[in-house]
C-alpha cells in the first residue's frame, strides 16, 4: 500500500499531528508533503488534494480522504490486525466518544491557546469557557487512565486513536503553562515520550515560514 499525507506547517498544525502521529506509531509506512498555510497560494495547492481544501489528506490508490477522524477510521479499516482503537468493546467505544470529543469541541481553549509546537512555556489568562475545556480534558484522561489504563502509561493502556486525536492539547498546556493533575501530568510525559513527537517537534523547529499571530 502507498499512502501520502498532506500536511501544514509542523510549527502549528494540531490536526495534521493527528493522523502522522498515528501512521508512525503503527509503523505504517508514508510519504509526506508540508504545504505552508495562509499563504496566497495555500488555498489553491489544498484544493487540489480535497475538496475541502484543507489539511490533513490522505491519498491512497487513487482516493482522497481528508479530516484527521476519517483518516484514522480509514487506516483502522485496512489494518485490523493493529490495534489502532482498543480491542475490548467498552474500551473502543470509550475511546470513540473522547476521540469525537475532541474533534468537534473545546472551542475556547483552541482559540484561546493557539497550537504552537515551539512555544516556549508562557502562561495566560483563560476565560471561564476555556478554563472548563481544561478541566473537562483532566476529567477526560484521568477517568480513561482509571477504567482502561492499567496496561501502559496512555489513555488505553498502549497507543491508540484516541491519544493520537488528544496529542496536541499536551503542547497547549505546556506552551501555555496551564495548571493540570499530576493524573493528567503523567500522561502527557508519555506522549512527550514517543519518538514520533520529538520527530514532530524538531521538524518544526526546522520549518523557515513562521506565523506572527501564532507566535504571541
Amino acid at each position: 500500500m502507498s499512502f501520502k499525507l498532506i500536511i501544514g506547517n509542523k510549527r502549528y498544525s494540531s490536526w495534521s499531528l493527528r493522523p502522522w502521529i498515528l501512521l508512525k506509531e503503527f509503523g505504517i509506512p508514508f510519504d509526506e508533503e508540508v504545504v505552508p498555510l495562509y499563504r496566497d497560494d495555500s488555498k489553491a495547492k489544498l484544493l487540489a488534494y480535497s475538496p475541502a481544501g484543507k489539511v490533513p489528506t490522505l491519498l491512497h490508490e487513487g482516493r482522497s480522504i481528508w479530516d484527521s477522524l476519517a483518516i484514522i477510521e480509514y487506516l483502522a479499516e485496512l489494518f485490523p490486525d493493529r490495534p489502532i482503537w482498543p480491542r475490548e468493546p467498552a474500551a473502543r467505544a470509550f475511546a470513540r466518544s473522547l476521540a469525537c470529543e475532541m474533534h468537534s469541541g473545546f472551542g475556547a481553549l483552541r482559540s484561546e491557546c493557539p497550537t504552537n509546537f515551539c512555544r516556549r512555556p508562557k502562561p495566560v489568562s483563560l476565560s471561564e469557557a476555556a478554563r472548563a475545556d481544561l478541566a473537562r480534558i483532566d476529567e477526560a484522561w484521568r477517568d480513561a487512565r482509571a477504567r482502561f489504563g492499567e496496561s501502559g502509561p496512555f489513555l488505553f493502556g498502549a497507543f491508540s486513536a484516541a491519544d493520537a486525536m488528544f496529542a496536541p492539547v499536551v503542547i497547549r498546556i505546556e506552551g501555555y503553562d496551564l495548571s493540570v493533575s499530576p493524573q493528567a501530568r503523567a500522561y502527557m510525559e508519555a506522549i512527550k515520550g514517543l519518538s514520533s513527537w520529538k520527530e514532530w517537534l524538531r521538524e518544526g523547529a526546522r520549518e523557515e515560514w513562521i506565523l506572527e499571530r501564532y507566535e504571541l
